[in-house]
């Protein structure tokens, strides 16, 4: 069971528990994007190629290692806050603050100007951007197809920057969905439940009608919760611990 605390989410301590009605008790489904339907799958090696082309040679690994650590750090390990605002202005600095420690901590300042490290790290931005770069779960399209045809409406709530409508286009997707609320497009990102409240009104639907998928246990569990929508947790990665499906296919 997945613990979370309906006070502080940084501090999982109580339950939130999965959805226990069958699929057709709703009329929608809403989705997570990144690590639910979309991922890169060579986000290590894109890093160390940009790198590479701009003539800071590293080891892969050590690349691989420094990265890693500082995503964890700032962006899985981040204390959530509800309240916080987001903007596409916002979304830039924070990846772009991520880029520089990692540049940082290969040692560019010895090497390049801030001037140079700056650049580097917007292009890391919109390197990480470009649809080419991601790729869909094998199990999205095929369910997205039934799960249309069987009648259900499809909607997406997403923390994305600005690229996110171009990669579900590039993929042949984003015209399944609607609602479609980004995070940056709203201001607000989740573990705000408004962001929630938000979708429903666009829908024009009741939380009851709605069952939501997603991998993380806050943002995608606890945060749907606290305005009365159930959700499922997908469980795409071999790290993922606790209770969760491991495909869209089991779904029905």
């Amino acid at each position: 069971m997945d613990q979370t605390n309906p006070t502080n989410p940084t501090n999982p301590t109580n339950p939130v528990s999965p959805a226990r009605k069958p699929l057709n008790a709703y009329k929608a489904l809403f989705f997570d994007a990144g690590d639910t339907l979309i991922t890169v799958p060579g986000d290590l090696n894109i890093f160390h190629a940009y790198l590479a082309e701009h003539s800071l040679i590293r080891e892969a690994d050590r690349v691989g290692q420094v990265l890693t650590t500082a995503i964890r750090k700032h962006y899985v390990d981040k204390p959530l806050a509800v309240d916080e605002l987001c903007s596409p202005e916002s979304d830039r600095l924070f990846w772009t603050g991520i880029y520089k420690d990692v540049l940082s901590e290969l040692g560019a300042p010895e090497e390049w100007s801030e001037q140079q490290i700056e650049e580097c790290s917007l292009g890391l931005y919109k390197e990480f951007l470009s649809p080419c770069h991601y790729r869909l779960f094998p199990d999205v399209r095929s369910n997205l197809e039934r799960l249309k045809a069987m009648g259900f409406r499809l909607g997406l709530v997403s923390n994305f920057s600005t690229g996110l409508r171009d990669i579900l286009a590039d993929k042949g997707i984003l015209d399944f969905f609607d609602p479609v609320v980004i995070s940056v497009e709203v201001g607000m990102e989740k573990p705000n439940p408004n962001i929630f409240k938000l979708a429903l009104s666009l829908a024009e639907l009741d939380a009851s009608d709605v069952l939501y998928i997603g991998d993380h246990e806050i943002n995608d569990l606890w945060a749907p919760a606290q305005v009365g929508i159930d959700s499922r947790r997908i469980k795409r990665y071999d790290y993922h611990t606790g209770e969760g499906m491991t495909s869209l296919d089991e779904l029905v």
